[in-house]
């Protein structure tokens, strides 16, 4: 899909010169991936322990 932004020129040079990447869509999937990462994270540490009915895991 095409579309057009506008993104803060600084912002972006910052984002190249920590990745090392110049192409200006492989930058933004970048980072549009770890935004979605850190959120996925978030919520499965939010769930963590909210299981009532859960056993606790064998032990050897």
């Amino acid at each position: 899909m095409r579309t057009t932004v506008n993104i803060d020129d600084k912002l972006l040079a910052e984002a190249q010169r920590y990745t090392g990447e110049k192409e200006k869509t492989k930058l933004l999937h970048m980072g549009l991936r770890a935004l979605i990462q850190r959120h996925v994270a978030k919520r499965l540490i939010a769930l963590g322990g909210t299981d009532p009915h859960a056993k606790a895991a064998p032990r050897r």
